[in-house]
């Protein structure tokens, strides 16, 4: 699997979204959570994914902008590592709950440990 963060994985269908907050099951490792959804089974292997920051949180549109590149990032540098196994498809939000603005690695550690609480879930 390479380090791709390609168009087709990423969530933008709104009845998926809908779907995914009023059926998902959810992890959270402070300050992420994630909500998922498994997906029918002809769309196999692969993952829709979505990152969110609150407004509430954040004010400024330039700060959500930032934690969001982040969250990607971390997202598409671990996903070969945790999804090579996996051969049911999914959908899932993370979600960004914190107040403070994390550094890149303590983010990596946490997507890391919330990666690895999903797969061993699914």
């Amino acid at each position: 699997m390479r380090y791709t963060y390609k168009k087709n994985e990423k969530l933008k269908n709104k009845r998926l979204i809908d779907a995914l907050f009023s059926e998902g099951k959810s992890i959270s490792v402070y300050p992420l959570r994630m909500i998922y959804i498994s997906l029918p089974e002809e769309q196999n292997k692969i993952w829709k994914v979505g990152v969110s920051v609150s407004k509430r949180s954040f004010k400024r549109a330039v700060d959500r902008n930032r934690i969001k590149r982040l969250m990607r990032e971390c997202y598409r540098l671990n996903k070969p590592h945790f999804f090579n196994n996996i051969s049911r498809s999914s959908a899932f939000m993370i979600l960004y709950l914190g107040n403070e603005t994390y550094d890149f690695d303590a983010l990596n550690t946490k997507m890391k440990q919330l990666l690895k609480q999903f797969v061993s879930k699914n």
